[in-house]
């Protein structure tokens, strides 16, 4: 089956001071060790980049297709969509600033999507989860913990149900699967990682490098 990744990286980074996909990490721009993850795996046949318009050019030297990212995020994916091979049978969708994720992930993603047709990753929530009234923040509800998972990337759907949910969608969407969620489709949830995190601080940036580290010496 032929599968496409969609790798994000429209996002401004204002935490972080600017283009965060292209900071560095151990060396390297973060956007470089997200694509290097997928060209590393050979289910992946495809790869897209989407990327603000101020980096497409400097997107294209990865040899890759580029698309200009939107407004929103839906706006960006689609524009992603728009340049998905119309043979492909998967599409994955991942953030950018996930540097950290494996090759088992992407595997673990894909092949969910051949039983499901729409399967995301995810980890389960460790912390006790409350429900708090948004204007006086007084507790309303303690959630169940054992059904709570934090959702992940990469999002893996069959071409043609992501496509519809797209071309369906109304407003900005910050989850992918919930535009699928919308046309009555059941996704699958399978575990993620939880060093597959997201780099949104500079913080995180510290955290993403001692993994990379760690990885390196196991290696």
């Amino acid at each position: 089956m032929k599968t496409t990744a969609i790798i994000t990286a429209g996002g401004s980074g204002k935490r972080m001071g600017g283009s965060k996909q292209f900071l560095a990490l151990l060396g390297k721009p973060m956007l470089e060790w997200t694509i290097d993850a997928f060209k590393k795996c050979d289910a992946i046949n495809e790869i897209i980049l989407v990327v603000a318009s101020e980096n497409v050019e400097k997107a294209k030297s990865y040899g890759f297709k580029v698309a200009e990212g939107g407004a929103e995020r839906t706006d960006s994916v689609r524009n992603g969509l728009a340049l998905v091979s119309p043979d492909t049978d998967i599409v994955l969708i991942h953030d950018g600033a996930r540097p950290l994720v494996t090759d088992k992930i992407i595997r673990s993603a894909i092949e969910g999507t051949k039983e499901t047709g729409a399967c995301i990753v995810g980890v389960q929530v460790k912390d006790t989860v409350k429900k708090v009234d948004s204007r006086e923040w007084i507790v309303e509800e303690t959630l169940d913990r054992d059904t709570l998972w934090q959702v992940q990337t990469p999002q893996a759907f069959r071409y043609d149900i992501i496509k519809k949910a797209y071309d369906n969608a109304k407003g900005n969407a910050t989850d992918d699967s919930k535009l699928v969620e919308d046309l009555g489709i059941k996704v699958k949830m399978v575990m993620g990682s939880y060093e597959n995190i997201k780099v949104t601080t500079s913080e995180d940036l510290i955290i993403a490098e001692e993994i990379l580290r760690k990885r390196k010496l196991v290696s």
